[in-house]
């Protein structure tokens, strides 16, 4: 099991100064990203926010937009039921905050791997001396493909935690598949040119815990960073925080009700820069 000290743990003890491993550098700190920024420039009100319950062409043509200013846009009436998103909330707020922590350990990641499913707060941090830790605490889920996806890994309190997360991942699967297409067909390619170039269908839930800080000016929850993989699925809560880097600037990204958040990942990026090349040079 991983052997650090979790955040909410520290947290907890009421302490009044942060310790050192979780000090940013000036440069990196909340404030020093954000200070000579007004509160109207860091809204990110016009991140797009796309129906697609709406006409295909023009759902389309929404994406294709969003992805070539954004990378990121939300999603509204995308099929995943609203209750299973607030359920699946609610498990991971009584599983960080209802029980003793001698349970939650139970779960926690292998102390050897970076990246192992399971209860931890140093998600891909290899060794001491790696780098300044988040001040999160988090869960992560293997969850596909199904010979990955063994529930006995995951927490059984609350009761219902197991199934909701079995009944999540699939759901977010089938809209990860459709965003894909979608993807594929703004650029004029066929629906599954993405997903096939991506290959076998990878997907890991992770359930991120933000304990209250005594210096939030100094800490990040969640270091900058680009996301391994085709696509990641974001169900934001109502307290934001979230930013997204855009023309040099952070800005903020405000939760929309009901919406999921979807960021390009790398290798969606990667193919996403070949084939507009393709789709626009001359022979």
């Amino acid at each position: 099991m991983e052997g650090a000290v979790r955040v909410q743990s520290l947290s907890q003890t009421g302490i009044s100064e942060v310790p050192s491993r979780y000090v940013q550098p000036p440069e990196n700190r909340p404030t020093r990203m954000t200070k000579t920024k007004t509160k109207t420039s860091l809204s990110c009100s016009n991140v797009p926010a796309i129906d697609l319950s709406l006409e295909k062409g023009s759902v389309i043509a929404a994406i294709q937009g969003a992805c070539r200013e954004w990378g990121a846009f939300h999603v509204i009436n995308h099929g995943v039921p609203t209750k299973l998103m607030d359920d699946l909330r609610r498990v991971f707020f009584s599983f960080f905050n209802d029980f003793p922590m001698e349970e939650k350990l139970k779960y926690a990641c292998q102390p050897n791997s970076a990246a192992s499913q399971g209860y931890g707060s140093r998600m891909l941090v290899s060794s001491e001396n790696d780098t300044v830790l988040d001040w999160r605490d988090y869960f992560d889920h293997h969850t596909l493909p199904l010979s990955r996806r063994d529930p006995t890994f995951w927490p059984h309190f609350p009761p219902e935690y197991r199934t909701l997360v079995a009944d999540y991942s699939d759901a977010m699967k089938v809209l990860a598949q459709r965003l894909l297409g979608l993807i594929s067909e703004s650029l004029g390619l066929r629906a599954s040119c993405i997903e096939d170039a991506v290959g076998e269908f990878y997907q890991n839930i992770t359930a991120s815990y933000y304990p209250p800080c005594p210096q939030p000016d100094l800490t990040l929850g969640l270091q900058s960073h680009s996301d391994m993989g085709s696509i990641t699925l974001l169900i934001q809560d109502d307290v934001g925080g979230l930013q997204v880097l855009k023309d040099g600037e952070w800005l903020n990204v405000q939760p929309v009700q009901d919406a999921i958040l979807v960021l390009l990942a790398d290798q969606t990026e990667v193919l996403l820069i070949f084939l507009i090349f393709l789709t626009h040079r001359k022979c």
